[in-house]
């Protein structure tokens, strides 16, 4: 299926978030991209802002917007807050989970991991990054030497990065368990998710 491959950093730029990890390029340039540099631009539209607010999110999941769309559905017909939901829904993707955890230091690189057999959920091997997470789900690197070297040399990299407080994490079994699922609270959108919802619901 189809993934965004293009620039990273000219999408962060575009929305002045960034969304592909921290860059020092973006640092220095912290307006959008193009040959005029940091020119004004004409108001946003509350359309304009909630598409803004939706690409903001799917970029930052790695999603297309048909999946991103079907996000938003299973949410609407969730009981609780729909915008809340779909935060939930996205961060207890399988390849959320294995990105929390550290077993890859992005978020293309854990689906990545996912996607090519690296990864078991209590004991089977799970290839599908969409896959949802439940509590007391385990999640873990496969006992074969690739995967848990490349777990492991990504947890040395992403040590600085906190394990979130839902998640639990066996650093020695490469092993993690989801303890319960995130809260709103529990939750650093990078976009308004509420916007969003509104998009969607014109």
């Amino acid at each position: 299926m189809a993934r965004y491959t293009g620039p990273r950093v000219r999408v962060s730029r575009r929305f002045g978030v960034p969304i592909f990890g921290p860059s020092k390029y973006l640092e220095r340039r912290n307006y959008g991209p193009g040959v005029h540099g940091p020119k004004s631009r004409r108001k946003t539209t509350d359309y304009g802002q909630g598409l803004l607010e939706k690409q903001k999110l799917r970029y930052y999941y790695g999603l297309l917007e048909r999946q991103f769309r079907g996000v938003y559905q299973r949410a609407l017909h969730k009981r609780g807050v729909t915008g809340a939901t779909m935060l939930q829904i996205l961060e207890t993707r399988l390849d959320s989970v294995v990105y929390h955890l550290g077993f890859s230091t992005t978020r293309a690189a854990a689906r990545q991991m996912v996607t090519h057999g690296h990864i078991k959920v209590n004991g089977r091997k799970v290839s599908i990054p969409s896959y949802a997470t439940k509590p007391n789900d385990v999640v873990e690197a496969k006992s074969s030497t690739v995967s848990r070297q490349m777990a492991t040399k990504n947890l040395e990299a992403a040590a600085s990065r906190a394990v979130p407080d839902w998640i639990s994490l066996n650093k020695e079994a490469l092993r993690g368990t989801v303890m319960r699922l995130p809260t709103r609270e529990d939750i650093q959108p990078i976009a308004n998710e509420q916007a969003v919802v509104e998009f969607y619901s014109r």
